[in-house]
């Protein structure tokens, strides 16, 4: 522990304004040298990791962000979070704890904007679905982190370096403990048998680190965007859960992440990891592993899930895979997503692409609104369509 105050560490920061810790990442000369393809780009304004910036704000899936469940998904309430909103959340509290270590505030936002860029509708419930139908059918795993690093590079390939690569593929948190280092760096050959092994490996998206700082503190600030900003949720829905007493981090969004970051501050300034200390650590998994069952795990919220999303991903998953084997030009998989002005490349070759991969990069790039009107167009209001059943501003 060093004797650094929050105002010392405040002051240094100022003072190195401009400059970097040496624990950051700065980038080299060649910025064309942690891409995969060279980059043709004079840029003397913007560093590589901006550039990856504009990229994904810029990117076809960017917006899709909007209308892609955070938790709640059958709720027309427009004060209940959405995937934009957590990852400005994201970004918002990576950006500020990088500049008061010194850190890679460019790196951290690209992190933070692109990291769930590949998840699917309907939050971890339709990312559930979505994995079962794949992995039957080719014995292979999907991940949202994952995805969203195919969905950059493959999908649209978007050229990102690969520290933000890394770093998006390395953004889910397992419980970390003690200091949270950075891994070893990666080579592109390394990171894509890093890939690769997230597919055939059940266990091993498990493992992933990432390589960078900045990295690891936007691994961090995923958590701190969405732990307490749930629970507000879940209040704006009136789902009156009983929370156990407020531990020393605050029952408030604004206290808890005032407490937590400032506690990451003070034990991570110049430091070659990212830390809190140990009752603050033991406070913050208290509040996830409570809101894993009493909102995650709530029987309220997800009895709507099994009877309607998980039927209608099957019946989509199967129809557009017979759809590319039938060459079927007039399917939406290909209307909306092959034939998309600019994804048409990606699939110049579809012949020569895995099948599975082709629907579901179809489905999980759909928001939750495209994904049930898609299903109405094509089965029109079945058994399964007539059980969806959303909360309106006006349901008492």
């Amino acid at each position: 522990m060093n004797n650094y105050t929050l105002q010392d560490i405040k002051e240094l920061a100022y003072s190195h304004y401009g400059g970097f810790s040496k624990y950051a990442t700065v980038e080299p000369s060649d910025s064309s040298s942690i891409r995969y393809f060279g980059s043709k780009a004079n840029d003397n304004l913007r560093s590589a990791f901006s550039v990856d910036i504009d990229k994904i704000i810029n990117n076809p899936f960017y917006n899709r962000y909007s209308d892609k469940t955070q938790v709640f998904s059958f709720y027309k309430n427009d004060d209940i979070t959405r995937r934009a909103t957590h990852v400005q959340l994201v970004a918002r509290i990576s950006r500020l704890i990088c500049s008061c270590l010194g850190l890679n505030i460019d790196l951290a936002e690209a992190i933070a904007l692109g990291h769930d860029i590949g998840h699917t509708p309907f939050g971890h419930v339709g990312e559930m679905y979505l994995n079962d139908l794949y992995n039957n059918a080719t014995g292979r795993f999907f991940n949202h982190n994952v995805h969203s690093v195919r969905a950059l590079k493959v999908v649209t390939p978007t050229n990102l370096t690969i520290h933000t690569l890394d770093g998006i593929i390395c953004h889910n948190g397992e419980k970390p403990e003690g200091e949270y280092y950075p891994s070893k760096a990666k080579s592109l050959e390394e990171f894509e048998d890093m890939i690769e092994k997230c597919y055939t490996d059940k266990g091993f998206v498990k493992t992933l680190r990432p390589f960078t700082l900045e990295g690891c503190v936007v691994r961090i600030s995923d958590i701190l965007a969405y732990l307490m900003k749930d629970r507000q949720d879940a209040e704006k829905i009136n789902l009156n859960i009983e929370y156990d007493e407020a531990g020393i981090l605050g029952a408030e969004n604004y206290q808890f992440l005032g407490n937590i970051i400032e506690n990451i501050i003070k034990n991570s300034f110049d430091k070659p990891y990212i830390k809190m200390d140990e009752v603050v650590f033991e406070d913050l998994y208290r509040l996830k592993e409570e809101n894993a069952k009493k909102i995650y795990g709530n029987d309220d919220i997800n009895s709507m899930y099994d009877v309607t999303i998980k039927p209608m991903m099957h019946a989509l998953y199967n129809r557009f895979r017979e759809d590319i084997i039938n060459d079927n030009q007039g399917s939406y998989i290909f209307k909306h997503h092959i034939k998309h002005p600019r994804l048409c490349k990606t699939y110049k070759h579809l012949e020569r692409m895995r099948l599975d991969d082709v629907v579901v990069d179809y489905i999980a790039s759909m928001t939750d609104d495209y994904f049930i009107d898609l299903y109405n167009k094509l089965y029109g209001d079945d058994d399964v369509y007539n059980k969806v059943r959303y909360i309106s501003y006006f349901d008492e």
